[in-house]
Formats: structure tokens, sequence, C-alpha cells
């Protein structure tokens, strides 16, 4: 460990509690729908798409409606790109020849890249070609981020809104979160990595003599464009298969910075949106506070192990940090800050193999996925979720305070309490369920590399990404076969949409409700102790779900690295 890594650590927190404020003012503009200095420029774009689509942006829904349009519009998409996937041998812009892909894989991608996870099963530079991946996937780049957003300011609304029965316009909210957040920011991002060295180009590939004089033929495409909001919208799907590892995605240490800073942004954006939703900017605080205590342990630990180095390696009388599977151009810190934050949000874009870190290392990406990404978390997916766990938070300070509780204004009953639960309780259901099964099949017992805890982990670790919808992986799992494809596909799906419909349903019955004054009885949701709680909480519900397979995996694998055995 070293002072300029804990240095980094901290600026990184510093400037992301920096940009929270300007960030949230902007999102709180558009969740409001109103105007901003770019709808001079682009308010006829939006008005032209209306027009077209015959949508009426005044028309308000009730959640249920809110829900159907969501679902119907996001099957549609992934319909769309499975077509897209299979044709891709005899569609245009495919300058290197590539096959459609197999029915899995391609069903695998579509609802992958619908759910804003990016798992990918596959090589990019490889096996797609450029129109798969700016018509194909890109586009899910922007939309399932634009989605995430919207879903979050339709439950802000039910937080704020008093008896009323609809909870805004999907399509509005869709419309103004793309055109005035995501693609200025995407276009500026661009510019920067393109300037950076990140290649931007409809060729296919282009041959160079290396310094030992050796021909080769390196993967183009139009990597920038697909950089910016693979970042900002925390898809994290990489144009090349290794990712952000890869110097035409990532290639310098700035750029690796503002890829981790643009993860993190709207996230925490949002959290102050939401304190300015319902009156009070302190109860976005409040949250912010939680997530980054949660999200610093996290940077903190992984660290800590990193530098410590490979007590196996120790054990041999190789001294220093655990450099295995990490660029020299990033360094330990950069990596496992990466890591961290990667993980933390649901983006999944990977500097470094997590598969090479430390055992406790690499369990706190693993944890931070089954917490529910609620670490600053994926855009919009992040607020939502940590919203529900406040829904929990409030439930048992009313027990302890033994009166119904109230948070924000709304009073907290048995319906929204039943709904959170049943929210929360989908992602241990399928990541231990689908864990459970791959772990005693043929088929699943095929993918990983590894044996004993550590192949374990490869497939803890896929499932855990895909229901939390990361797309992280471990980088042992031999994930492209028709049994990890489906499996994943209705994992990423669950992961997905049956948290969102049970959420909308919290978010449309808080807005029946009245305004519920505080009173000196009502437990106060702005202060350190809020905060404890909702930490405590989050680890409780999370760890206490997962420490038994914690225990089989990373836990057992540290214990058997430490005692110097190698599986």
């Amino acid at each position: 460990m070293t002072f300029q890594g804990w240095l980094l650590i901290a600026a990184f927190a510093g400037i992301l509690l920096l940009l929270a404020k300007p960030m949230g003012q902007w999102l709180f503009a558009l969740y409001e729908g109103r105007r901003t200095p770019l709808h001079r420029v682009l308010g006829p774009v939006e008005t032209g798409f209306y027009r077209l689509s015959g949508i009426d942006p005044t028309e308000e829904q009730g959640w249920r409606r809110y829900a159907v349009h969501m679902l119907i519009f996001n099957a549609a998409l992934a319909l769309f790109t499975y077509a897209i996937l299979r044709l891709q041998g005899v569609l245009p812009l495919n300058p290197l020849g590539y096959d459609g892909t197999s029915a899995d894989l391609a069903f695998n991608t579509a609802i992958s890249f619908t759910a804003n996870t990016n798992w990918q099963s596959y090589g990019g530079e490889s096996t797609m070609s450029n129109l798969s991946q700016m018509l194909g996937l890109t586009i899910h780049n922007f939309l399932s981020a634009a989605t995430g957003i919207a879903l979050a300011f339709a439950l802000f609304r039910g937080f704020a809104r008093r008896e009323m029965k609809t909870i805004g316009n999907f399509w509005a909210d869709m419309t103004r979160v793309t055109l005035y957040l995501l693609l200025p920011l995407c276009a500026v991002l661009a510019i920067f990595y393109i300037a950076s060295g990140v290649p931007q180009t409809l060729a296919g590939s282009v041959d160079v003599t290396t310094l030992e004089g050796v021909k080769q033929t390196l993967a183009l495409g139009p990597v920038a464009s697909q950089e910016a909001i693979k970042m900002l919208g925390t898809n994290g799907g990489g144009f090349f298969n290794a990712n952000s590892a890869h110097p035409f995605e990532n290639p310098t240490a700035l750029t690796n910075v503002v890829q981790m800073l643009s993860i993190f942004a709207i996230g925490t954006g949002l959290t102050w949106t939401f304190g300015k939703a319902v009156g009070n900017p302190r109860q976005g605080w409040a949250i912010l506070a939680a997530m980054m205590a949660l999200f610093l342990a996290g940077a903190a630990i992984t660290y800590w192990q990193e530098a410590a180095g490979n007590p196996v390696l120790h054990n041999l009388g190789v001294a220093g940090g655990n450099m295995e599977g990490k660029e020299v151009r990033f360094g330990i810190a950069q990596s496992a800050l990466f890591a961290v934050v990667t993980t933390a949000a649901s983006c999944g874009a990977v500097n470094a193999m997590h598969d090479s870190f430390t055992a406790l290392g690499g369990m706190i990406p693993l944890f931070n996925m089954q917490l529910g990404e609620v670490v600053i978390g994926g855009v919009g997916a992040g607020i939502y979720g940590f919203l529900l766990f406040a829904i929990l938070a409030i439930f048992v300070a009313g027990l302890m305070v033994g009166r119904t509780p109230e948070y924000v204004g709304k009073k907290i009953e048995a319906r929204e309490v039943k709904l959170a639960v049943l929210a929360i309780a989908m992602l241990p259901l399928v990541i231990l369920g689908f864990t459970a099964i791959a772990s005693v099949t043929g088929a699943g017992l095929a993918g990983p590399l590894n044996k004993g805890p550590h192949g374990f982990s490869e497939i803890l670790y896929a499932f855990t990404s895909a229901t939390a919808n990361n797309g992280s992986a471990f980088a042992g799992l031999s994930a492209n076969t028709p049994f990890y494809n489906g499996m994943l596909g209705v994992a990423m799906w669950i992961g997905r949409f049956f948290i969102i419909v049970p959420m909308l349903a919290i978010a449309g019955g808080l807005a029946a409700k009245n305004y519920t004054p505080a009173t000196a009885g009502s437990f106060p949701t702005t202060g350190p102790l809020w905060t404890a709680l909702l930490v405590g909480i989050v680890l409780i519900v999370g760890g206490l779900t997962f420490l038994p397979s914690l225990a089989l995996g990373p836990i057992a694998d540290h214990l058997a690295m430490t005692s110097g055995q190698l599986f």
C-alpha cells in the first residue's frame, strides 16, 4: 500500500461529492420537465419524436400503464437485437465478414443489453460486426440507461406527490433523459476519448508491423462512441474482449479516472435529485452518505488485499503486491478502485481480471453485487434499489418506536413493506438457486476452469453478476454454451424486471397517499443515526443472505491460499 494509492481513493471520493449537486440539479430539471439551455437546439427534435409517434408528453400514466409501456418497449428492443445478431452475416457494415451468432448466444446477448447487464459470452472484436455493435448493442446502452433513470423519476414522484393516481409519462421521461442528458454528455466524452487515442472508425482492422518486425492485424471500429455511453450509462459491455483493460478502450491513467467518474456521476446526482424532489435535500445527502460509507469500506479492503499480495507467493519467498491480471499502466490502486466502482455500480466494465484478484480482494466486488447494486448503483437502478432498503429500514425503525413508520412524509404500511421484500428477495432466490443448479449438473460443472472453492466462486460470480445486472465476470468460466447462455439470460431478465414492477407498484401506492407531517415521535431520516441504520440494513440483508455462499467460495479460497494450497 502507498500514500499515493490512498490519496487516489480519497481524491476520487471528493470529486464525486463535488459532482453530486450540479449533476443532481440538471437531473431535477429533467424530472420536472423544465426547459434547459439545450432545449433551444434539441427542443424541435423532442417535439418531432412526439409527433411521429403520436405521443402526448403531458398525458400522465398510472403505475400499471407506466409498467406495461416500459415492458413492451424493452421486449421489442430485445427482439430487435436478437434479429440483428442472428442476421448479422447478411447485413451491411460487416467488414470482417462475421456470420450471425448462434441462437443461444443471440438470446443471451439481446437480454443482456436490454437489461443493462452487458454480460458478454463472446469476444467483441472476433464476433460482432460494426452494425451489430452500433445498432444492436450501443442503442441499448442509451435506452436501458434512460429506462433506469425514468424509473427512478417515477419512484421519486411516488414519494413527492399527494393523493394522485399517476407517476409521470414513460415516453416523455425516456425522451428527455436521452436527448438532454445522455447524448450531450456522451458527445463530449467521445471527443475526449478520441483525443486520448481511442479509435472511432468504420474500418474493421488495420495491419501493422511490430517493433520485432512481426506483421499483426489490429481490430478497429467505432470504439469511442460506444465507450462513452458504456461508462456513463453503467452498461459495461466492451467493444473488445479485454474491455477497459484494452489500450484502445482505456489507453491512459487519465482515461481510467474519467471512466470511473463517469460510472458514478449520474448515480450520485440522483441522490440529490431525490432530496430536492421530496422537498428536503438533506434526505438525498443522507442516502449518499450511506452509499459512500459502503463504497469506501469496500475500496479500502480491496486495495489492502491486492497491495498485500498473494500469500501463496509470499510463502515461496516472492514479495510484493498482486499484479497478476493487472495492467502496468494502471497499477494496483487504480485496478482495485476500478473493480469496486464497477461492481458497486451495475457497470461491469473491467480494467483488470477479477479472477486474478486475491480471494478476499475478489470477494468485495462479488459482495457489492450481492447487496443488490445499491452502493451508488446503476443509473436509476441504484437509487430506486436503495430506496427499497430505506423502506425496510424505516419499517424496522417504526417497530422500535412503536408507531406506523413514515418516510419523507409518506406512511409506510404493510403493502409497501411486502412489495419491497418481494423485490429484494428476487436477488438471493435467483442467485443461490441458479448457482445450486449449475453446481450439481454436468453442463454447469463443465464451465469453471478451476476446481474447488475458486471454481465454485466462478459459478457464483457469474449468476451474481447476471442477476444483479452487472455483467462483469471472473474470466474463469466458459459461459458460451447453451446451458449458461440460457440460464444467465433468464437470470438477467428476472434481476431487472421482477424488481422494477414491485417498485413501480410502490410508487403508485405512495403517490395516492396524502402527506403526513413529521411529529416529535417521528424517526429522523436525515442524521447519522439514519445513515447508520441504512448501512446496517443493507449489510444485514445482503450479508446474512449470502454468507453461506461466500464461505464456500472466496472465504474458503482465502483459507486454502493462506495455508499454501493451490486449486
